[in-house]
């Protein structure tokens, strides 16, 4: 049970869990179901609970690519293939055999090959060199940060550890008391009653102190008057 002020964020909770047992008997759960309905009732239906919100900027990030990618997989169409044309070497076309001009043309497109090839190779070459040790550096930066968020984690789970310890610790104290309060509370209650039985038996046996006496006495005066 919870109560909070309008407009303020502080809760105040009553519930006394390492202490308070009601919760395991018979009916306690069915009235706390009723009461969680009875209380959803109140709460006016919206089709669109978030309208309050601003909208979405849902293709704030996308580019030109991403955006031809996205409904290319709405339209369910097949991914073009890899075009292969620029790893080809073709000879000038059919009647260009004597064309200069389309034998340049076949001469760089020749010399953009070679290049791309010599570049793969040195990639590879470095790749074998020092792929092994960078991909060691990388994993240990992989395992100092699993390292150190492990240790955050276990910081958090000893923390909310103490809070529980703290809170079973404390209600267990004040949990003594609090029986102690309510079984002299109930010893007052019924000296009460036993006083209030007892002076009720009083009131019988002294003549006059009734509140049968009191309502017979003006009628044997009016009596006695006639």
């Amino acid at each position: 049970m919870a109560s909070a002020a309008a407009g303020d964020v502080a809760v105040v909770v009553d519930a006394l869990p390492y202490i308070d047992h009601e919760y395991d008997e018979t009916g306690v759960r069915e009235a706390v179901l009723a009461m969680v309905e009875e209380e959803t009732r109140r709460y006016r239906p919206t089709k669109n609970y978030l309208e309050h919100l601003p909208a979405l900027k849902l293709h704030e990030f996308e580019t030109e690519i991403l955006r031809a990618e996205l409904e290319r997989l709405q339209a369910r169409t097949p991914m073009d293939m890899i075009s292969m044309k620029r790893y080809e070497l073709p000879p000038p076309p059919h009647g260009r055999h004597n064309d200069l001009q389309a034998w340049a043309e076949a001469v760089d497109n020749s010399h953009a090959q070679l290049e791309q090839q010599i570049t793969r190779i040195v990639n590879l070459e470095l790749l074998e060199k020092y792929g092994a040790e960078s991909w060691r550096g990388h994993i240990d930066v992989l395992v100092n940060i699993v390292r150190d968020l492990q240790s955050r984690l276990q910081d958090v789970r000893r923390k909310i550890q103490d809070i529980h310890y703290e809170r079973k610790t404390r209600q267990t104290e004040v949990g003594d008391e609090l029986r102690l309060l309510e079984s002299e509370w109930v010893g007052l209650v019924s000296k009460n009653y036993e006083i209030e039985r007892a002076c009720a038996e009083l009131e019988k046996e002294i003549p006059g102190t009734s509140k049968d006496d009191e309502t017979q006495e003006p009628i044997a005066k009016k009596t006695r008057s006639e």
